[in-house]
């Protein structure tokens, strides 16, 4: 089985309704970027962090996966699927897939601030306790905060990803502008001769020089092109 290695960004979750970060009307324009996904904001205003968090998951919690998110895993039927998500969302595991990386976080789950990496301290909340409340600390003393890859912090993922993107018999970048790095320079880690395909509705430079297939489409609509090319294809 064909080992399909799929990077996701903001645009995967676009047609969930889940508000992306870099689009207009994103939340940045809402929330300096300083002041709530950064390491320095954290310590300015850990309360403020926090709610912005809580924000945010209470939308997640309205949101649903699309059938982008569906296609991708219902394709672990003819390809061994392995996703790298940019996102911080669950929706790819509510679809139903088995195999992902997130590289920025995870929104739904919380840490310690002081060793946040440390799985004793990582702890899932659910939909019906997903508030963080000022004060609350974490099973070492600390505040809690988001286990969210803040700017100023390493990607402690990267490793792992790059180790898969290497493995891949297929790479497929969809949804992402490929301007973030670390992820961003993924892409030079697929082997050559390994199809890469980028699924964006907007223009998309990927880096390099390598021949990228485009599919300018949505999500859903572009999944399901690939699936469909893909399975005729003599790969």
């Amino acid at each position: 089985m064909k080992r399909l290695v799929v990077l996701t960004g903001a645009g995967m979750s676009a047609e969930s309704g889940f508000s992306t970060f870099r689009d207009s009307g994103g939340l940045w324009e809402r929330y300096p970027v300083e002041q709530v996904a950064s390491h320095d904001g954290w310590l300015a205003d850990p309360d403020l962090v926090n709610d912005f968090y809580n924000g945010l998951r209470q939308q997640l919690i309205k949101a649903k996966p699309n059938r982008g998110h569906e296609l991708l895993a219902e394709m672990e039927k003819d390809f061994d699927v392995h996703i790298i998500t940019q996102n911080v969302d669950n929706l790819h595991e509510r679809a139903g897939s088995h195999h992902v990386i997130h590289l920025h976080g995870e929104l739904m789950k919380v840490t310690s601030s002081a060793d946040p990496d440390n799985p004793r301290y990582i702890r899932t909340l659910t939909p019906e306790d997903y508030e963080v409340h000022p004060g609350d600390k974490a099973a070492d003393g600390s505040l809690v905060r988001p286990y969210i890859v803040f700017f100023q912090e390493a990607v402690p993922m990267i490793g792992p990803a790059s180790e898969e993107v290497e493995q891949a018999d297929i790479f497929v970048i969809i949804g992402t502008s490929l301007n973030v790095y670390p992820a961003a320079g993924l892409l030079s880690y697929v082997k050559p001769r390994v199809p890469v395909y980028l699924i964006d509705p907007k223009p998309v430079n990927a880096p390099g020089n390598r021949p990228v297939t485009y599919i300018a489409k949505g999500a859903s609509a572009g999944v399901a092109d690939l699936w469909d090319h893909l399975s005729k294809a003599d790969l």
